[in-house]
């Protein structure tokens, strides 16, 4: 079977890592987990995933894609509570991203950028983690 890379910077292959999770045959154990396996759905734009894992009260009806939006990179740089014991969780991150500017053109720009923020998780009652919501950071 071919190898690749997990998304979320984990280190794993995707198909041990965060493809279990999206594929629901699995539910992330941690805050952090569930965290990283968004950002490997934001990458692979599997927006279903997105919205099953979305507490249902700050939950969109819907996600749009950015076809010119590129996530490129993940780094975990704190977590506070969200074990598997916890009910509630905090996961502070940086997921860098490259847009491309008026991709029609040939000479199409590429930007880069950060996303900063510490993000939000609780508990259900199913024992499933979901996203609650998130505070960018400048």
């Amino acid at each position: 079977m071919n190898k690749e890379k997990c998304p979320c910077d984990s280190g794993g292959d995707y198909s041990e890592c965060c493809r279990p999770f999206h594929l629901g045959e699995k539910t992330a154990p941690t805050a952090e987990k569930l965290m990283r396996s968004r950002y490997s759905a934001f990458v692979k734009q599997d927006a279903d995933y997105l919205l099953r894992t979305w507490h249902p009260s700050t939950a969109p009806q819907e996600l749009d894609s950015e076809s010119n939006l590129q996530w490129t990179g993940l780094t975990i740089n704190g977590r506070k509570q969200g074990r598997k014991k916890d009910s509630l969780g905090w996961v502070t991150f940086v997921a860098t991203y490259q847009i491309t500017l008026n991709p029609l053109e040939i000479s199409a720009q590429q930007e880069t950028g950060q996303l900063h923020e510490t993000s939000y998780f609780i508990r259900d009652e199913h024992d499933n983690w979901l996203y609650v919501n998130g505070e960018i950071k400048p």
